[in-house]
């Protein structure tokens, strides 16, 4: 029998050309479009057997294979499962084929209608397109995809410190998460790297630690080079906790952008200031100390140079020569035209 009934639910049931057994629900109690889905399906089946036709994916069936390719792969996750539930509404039933810009464009304007951002809107169309190239590329279930069209998002300003207000910053922490921001100001490590680092990641006597790559955000493991500052804070919390590197009450902290950093930004007169922009400073530092990009990339554990050329602004000594050069030119011009102007008041 190739249509039965589970509840209310039509289901359809046949053998493909190649002996395969068929089970799946039509998703109706409507008899009829039971029967449109099951002749639909099996003709389906019947080209990809005979004609050679490829299977066509539905939107649901990429969305599995893609988040169970990704897991342990992408440490954000969590981020793109949330995203995928508004998707889902949208998209579910679907066949990736039928997929289509104006498809997407929908899912857009129906986001905006939440109120929220074009930057958390891009953040979906992010995952949509990662989904949809990786089964173009990857798994070939598609001759082709739409182009997303992404949406303005303004440019962000680097947020960072200087050494006078990273200092009020300081005297304003408890010395827990004082230790916590000299010690991401030494080595420009996320908030998480620092707040679970454990003893056994360090080596003294080679001055460096390490993140293991389960603990990444790029999956990737770093490693930490340790500076003079680092070294002589591990030295002063040495022996404070078996295992934790940063402890309060005998505790890890396991957040710092807790209520007391809220207090101490706003006792010290900080504006506008996440404890992830303690990594853009540690970073800014750098860039103007004169480290090069590709080493700022290495340091800080980037995937990949566009990431970083957000701090290209902050390096201008590899263009001092140029500037001067331009000043003698235009003192060299100040100077003839001065000469110039004497040759004529003497005719």
């Amino acid at each position: 029998m190739s249509l039965y009934k589970r509840g209310n639910t039509w289901w359809v049931r046949f053998s493909t050309p190649s002996g395969q057994q068929i089970r799946r629900s039509a998703q109706t109690a409507n008899k009829q479009l039971a029967q449109e889905f099951h002749d639909r399906l099996k003709a389906d089946y019947w080209r990809q057997s005979k004609i050679g036709d490829k299977p066509r994916r539905k939107w649901e069936e990429a969305v599995e294979r893609w988040l169970l390719e990704k897991r342990g792969e992408k440490s954000s996750l969590d981020d793109d499962i949330s995203h995928l539930r508004f998707v889902h509404s949208h998209f579910y039933g679907r066949y990736l084929d039928k997929i289509d810009r104006d498809s997407i464009d929908k899912v857009s304007t129906a986001r905006l209608a939440n109120h929220v951002s074009n930057a958390t809107v891009n953040r979906m169309l992010e995952v949509i397109r990662a989904i949809l190239r990786r089964a173009w590329l990857e798994w070939e279930w598609l001759e082709r995809i739409p182009h997303v069209r992404m949406m303005a998002e303004p440019k962000r300003r680097v947020r960072w410190l200087n050494q006078e207000e990273v200092n009020r910053l300081l005297s304003e922490l408890p010395n827990h998460l004082a230790s916590m921001v000299k010690f991401t100001l030494a080595t420009g490590l996320r908030e998480t790297n620092v707040a679970r680092l454990t003893w056994s990641q360090i080596d003294m006597d080679r001055r460096c630690a390490w993140i293991h790559a389960d603990q990444s955000k790029t999956r990737k493991a770093i490693p930490v080079p340790l500076n003079d500052d680092a070294i002589a804070l591990l030295n002063q919390l040495h022996g404070n906790h078996l295992n934790w590197v940063f402890t309060y009450k005998g505790n890890p902290v396991l957040r710092a952008n807790n209520h007391a950093w809220r207090k101490a930004l706003s006792r010290a007169g900080i504006e506008n200031f996440r404890w992830h922009d303690l990594r853009h400073t540690w970073a800014s530092w750098h860039v103007q100390q004169g480290t090069p990009l590709h080493v700022l990339q290495e340091l800080g554990g980037w995937s990949s140079m566009e990431m970083v050329q957000r701090y290209a602004h902050l390096s201008v000594g590899h263009l001092a020569e140029y500037a001067d050069s331009l000043a003698s030119n235009l003192g060299n011009s100040t100077n003839l035209a001065h000469k110039g102007k004497q040759l004529e008041n003497e005719s």
